[in-house]
């Protein structure tokens, strides 16, 4: 009867808003505690790696530059996303509790958007520093000064912020009937989008347009300014000054190489597999590992970098 169908889709809806469950990399328990172990490992190291990097910055007079006020820009967005990922599945593997509240993982869907598009908008900003350095070194100082760098900061955060509260929104409006299990360590908003019975057209037309604006327009921009950097520095007549032209950019190239190639790497491995626990082992290339690897490639690959960072830790260790 009506007033019965009726009843239970309200049960099936205060479900929803009551919470999913996160299913995790695997459901095996001597496996899930060696997951925890190297996720708790890669956590540690992310923030401590990126924390120093911070401090160089800020504290090293020398790197009061825009390219390390990017890269320290960069450095705080990596500890705030795998912040709002990692440490939850930890929690869920410690009390075996799989569920996580609605409230909750729809705050995990507006911080990873916010954090993925402030990484890419941030490693455009880093690329079209490089451009500026390299094509027009006489006006460096003028083009890249500091009110042009707080505002490309600003403006990535903003655009960053509005797409992640419009996204997060769109979610508020699905209905789901049928099981609330979502096959990944956190809430990623095209699972999400997948539970949903309700017609989701508009909310995958709004994802499609989101990963043209924030991840499309960035690598253009990205692409764009390596391609004049590239078309400038083998005009060079010197061999020294092409080299030292290249490796001011080898440490910005390696994270964007790092960054997207493990992004393109999820999404073809998505393509090709029907698994979805196989897809949620592939994300954590572009979730976890490039925000890892990102104070390793910075430190070990740039001298000034190296510097700041001994000067950094001989300072903290002095008083001991």
């Amino acid at each position: 009867p009506p007033t019965r169908f009726t009843t239970n889709m309200k049960s099936v809806n205060q479900t929803v808003i009551s919470g999913f469950i996160l299913l995790g990399l695997t459901d095996d328990t001597e496996l899930q505690l060696i997951i925890f172990t190297i996720f708790l490992f890669m956590y540690l190291v992310t923030v401590l790696g990126n924390l120093l990097i911070i401090l160089a910055t800020t504290s090293d007079s020398h790197l009061h530059t825009p390219m390390y006020f990017f890269l320290s820009g960069l450095s705080l967005n990596d500890i705030i996303l795998v912040t709002c990922t990692i440490p939850k599945m930890l929690v869920n593997i410690e009390t075996q509790d799989q569920s996580i509240t609605y409230a909750g993982c729809l705050t995990q869907v507006c911080f990873v958007l916010l954090s993925v598009g402030m990484e890419n908008c941030l490693l455009a900003a880093m690329a079209y520093d490089r451009y500026v350095a390299i094509c027009h070194p006489l006006r460096y100082r003028i083009i890249m000064n500091p009110c042009l760098c707080i505002l490309m900061v600003i403006f990535s955060v903003m655009g960053s912020m509005i797409n992640a509260l419009v996204n997060g929104l769109m979610v508020l409006h699905l209905s789901f009937c049928t099981e609330l299990v979502i096959p990944h360590f956190f809430c990623e908003l095209t699972q999400i989008t997948k539970l949903a019975c309700s017609n989701t057209l508009i909310d995958n037309i709004l994802i499609y347009i989101s990963c043209c604006v924030f991840g499309g327009v960035p690598l253009s921009g990205i692409i764009l300014s390596y391609s004049q950097i590239a078309s400038t520095v083998l005009r060079m007549s010197s061999s020294e000054g092409r080299y030292k032209a290249f490796s001011t950019c080898g440490s910005h190239l390696s994270v964007v190489s790092l960054f997207y190639g493990t992004g393109f790497g999820v999404y073809i491995s998505s393509t090709v597999t029907e698994s979805s626990r196989k897809t949620a082992v592939a994300s954590v290339l572009y979730s976890v590992v490039p925000q890892m690897m990102n104070p390793f490639i910075y430190s070990l690959r740039n001298r000034d970098m190296k510097e700041a960072l001994k000067r950094l830790i001989s300072r903290i260790l002095s008083p001991l």
